[in-house]
Formats: C-alpha cells, sequence, structure tokens
C-alpha cells in the first residue's frame, strides 16, 4: 500500500510562490499517475494537476494554467507542486494522489491520497 504524505505549505502573500513536495512510502511511484487536489472551506475537493508516471504529459485546470508546474522524481519518489503568482482564491487543502493505471483528473479516478497540507494566501 502506497503512502503519501506531502509538505511545503504554508501562509504566502498574493503574488508569492510555494512549493509542495508529496512524498510516498510502501511502494515505488514510477507506475503511477500522480495529481494534485484542493479543497477550499466548504466546496468540492478540485483538480489542480496531473502528471503521467514518466512525467511526458501534464494536465492544468484552468485557474492554476501558466502558475502552477507540477513535476515528478521517480528516483526520489517525490511529487512537486510548483506555484508562482499565488492569489488568495488558491487558500485550500491541497492533497497528492496516486493512480495506478492509465490517466485521469477526477478525485474519483484516484487510488491513494495523503492527509493534504494547508496553503493560505493574504492579500
Amino acid at each position: 500500500q502506497v503512502q503519501l504524505v506531502e509538505s511545503g505549505g504554508g501562509l504566502v502573500q498574493a503574488g508569492g510562490s510555494l512549493r509542495l513536495s508529496c512524498a510516498a512510502s510502501g511502494g515505488t511511484l514510477s507506475t503511477y499517475a500522480m495529481g494534485w487536489f484542493r479543497q477550499a472551506p466548504g466546496k468540492d475537493r478540485d483538480f489542480v494537476a496531473a502528471i503521467s508516471w514518466g512525467g511526458g504529459r501534464t494536465s492544468y485546470a484552468d485557474p492554476v494554467k501558466g502558475r502552477f508546474t507540477i513535476s515528478r522524481d521517480n528516483a526520489k519518489n517525490t511529487v512537486y507542486l510548483q506555484m508562482n503568482s499565488l492569489k488568495p482564491e488558491d487558500t485550500a487543502v491541497y492533497s497528492c494522489a496516486a493512480k495506478r493505471k492509465g490517466w485521469a483528473t477526477a478525485p474519483y479516478d484516484y487510488d491513494y491520497w495523503g492527509q493534504g497540507t494547508q496553503v493560505t494566501v493574504s492579500s
């Protein structure tokens, strides 16, 4: 069973940057597609970004295109989310997820989840 642990969240001013990390244990991520999702208080969990097992394919939600970058280092069993030009509306709990086979951007298609890390962007 894969365990995922996110880190790198925190409080940042609007316009600032954060880099989130998602470290895996209990298995290798090299055969999993990976995704980042976020959930603001009182809202549904939303797709943010996804990356294929080899890193050759990525996808982003429209609100973060051009500002966020997903990447992975399979040798370190870690996935990253670089977030630039942060806005107050980016405030949410960010979670990473792993999908055993194929490709997906819907949360229900993912098999393993981390606990999440809080990102708060002040105006």
